[in-house]
Parts: structure tokens; C-alpha cells; sequence
């Protein structure tokens, strides 16, 4: 029962992610803003603490690019999944959810980053904010949703 709530929870958090890189990319596209560095950053980040040589420069920037990028989804999965074990038995309101999910989401992630020395949320501003909260409200409330679809007992 505790498998198959994890698995579907890491389903629920899978299409969490697509939903959040949608409207990050809604987002980019409407204000013409670049891609955030802090992925690739992350990755880069990673790889240094873990010994891990990425090969050369050009090499591995592309190799960031794409940790960066897969460590969003690693990050949206595992939320979703740890979800899925801590409803596994319990009936959690939808908003409840939503704020798990997504707060789980964003602290998970905002907090690697700045424990790696990435970024410093105390010296973000309003738009920082938003441009990280929206998306994960967004991932929160799809996997939410999509948890319920897939587990309607719960």
C-alpha cells in the first residue's frame, strides 16, 4: 500500500513539474525575461562538493544545462513521492495538499540552492518571489489534483 502510494505520489509530482515549467515558461515568454542560472548553477554546484569533473569548459556547461534542468524533475518527483507516503493512509484536503506539495516543492529547492551558496533569498526581491512562488503554486495545485485523480479515497 506505502509502494504504491509513493509511486503514485512521484506521478502526481512528475506532472507537478511539467505544470511548474509551464508557467515558468508562460512567465519567461510574457515579460521577456532570460532563463533563470540557478540550475545550472545547482548542478555545477553539485559537482564540485561531490568530486564529480564535468570534462572540459564547453562540455561541461552543456552538462550543467542538462543537470540543472533533470534536477527540476528529480526535485518535483521526490516531493511528490514523499507526499504519497505521508497521505498514503490519510484523507488530505485539497488546499492542505496544495500547500504541502508546493511549499515542500519551493523549500526544497530554494533551500539546496542556498545551502550550496547559490542564491540568497534574503536579498530577492517582490518579483523574485513571485517568479518562484507562482510556479510552484502551480506545480502544488497539479499535483494535488492529480493525486486525487489518481487515489479518490484519499
Amino acid at each position: 500500500m506505502r509502494a504504491a502510494a509513493m509511486v503514485d505520489g512521484a506521478i502526481a509530482g512528475a506532472v507537478g513539474s511539467a505544470a511548474l515549467n509551464v508557467v515558468t515558461y508562460l512567465d519567461m515568454t510574457a515579460r521577456a525575461r532570460a532563463a533563470s542560472t540557478t540550475p545550472e548553477a545547482t548542478a555545477g554546484r553539485l559537482a564540485d562538493v561531490a568530486h564529480v569533473d564535468l570534462g572540459p569548459e564547453k562540455e561541461a556547461a552543456n552538462r550543467r544545462t542538462g543537470l540543472g534542468s533533470m534536477l527540476g524533475y528529480v526535485t518535483g518527483i521526490a516531493a511528490g513521492a514523499a507526499f504519497g507516503l505521508l497521505a498514503a493512509r490519510r484523507r488530505i484536503p485539497l488546499p492542505v495538499g496544495v500547500t504541502l506539495l508546493g511549499g515542500g516543492a519551493m523549500a526544497a529547492s530554494d533551500g539546496s540552492m542556498t545551502l550550496l551558496g547559490v542564491t540568497d533569498p534574503r536579498t530577492w526581491r517582490r518579483t523574485d518571489w513571485l517568479s518562484d512562488l507562482v510556479p510552484h503554486l502551480a506545480y502544488g495545485l497539479t499535483a494535488a489534483a492529480t493525486w486525487r485523480r489518481l487515489r479518490p479515497s484519499s
